[in-house]
């Protein structure tokens, strides 16, 4: 049998740090206002899927980042940015799944989650000249 909160820890620490891992883990076991929530994500999302073998993390992260662009959660967007790179992605590679969601999104949707992204490149200090399409002038 499988232990999906030990798995889920393990790959939860493994994307975000171990600081974060713990304040996750333990409002999972604090019997809480949302500590289910929690527990869902460490239990379900992380040691029940993102552990999964079959994707690399990078896929993985490409997948949640084109369905977060797709159902315009722009500020799970922005932790899954700083995930995916954490994961291995690069600045162009997110450059080009927000270009493969054009033509299936539109233009608006994927115009919308620029500045979130753009946001995380800058904080990251991978892009920091990049500008978004408001400081562009174009939105």
């Amino acid at each position: 049998m499988t232990d999906y909160r030990a798995s889920g820890l393990a790959t939860f620490t493994a994307m975000l740090g171990e600081e974060i891992a713990q304040r996750l883990a333990s409002q999972a076991d604090a019997g809480g206002f949302l500590s289910g929530s929690s527990a869902l994500a460490l239990d379900f999302a992380f040691g029940g899927v993102w552990s999964r073998p079959g994707l690399e993390m990078k896929q993985r992260s490409l997948i949640v980042i084109a369905i977060l662009i797709a159902t315009r959660q722009y500020s799970e967007l922005k932790n899954h940015v700083r995930i995916g790179i954490r994961n291995g992605l690069t600045a162009r590679e997110i450059e080009e799944a927000l270009i493969q969601c054009v033509p299936y999104l539109g233009f608006p949707a994927v115009a919308s989650a620029q500045g979130p992204v753009i946001e995380v490149l800058r904080e990251l200090g991978l892009d920091p000249s990049v500008q978004t399409p408001e400081e562009r002038g174009v939105l």
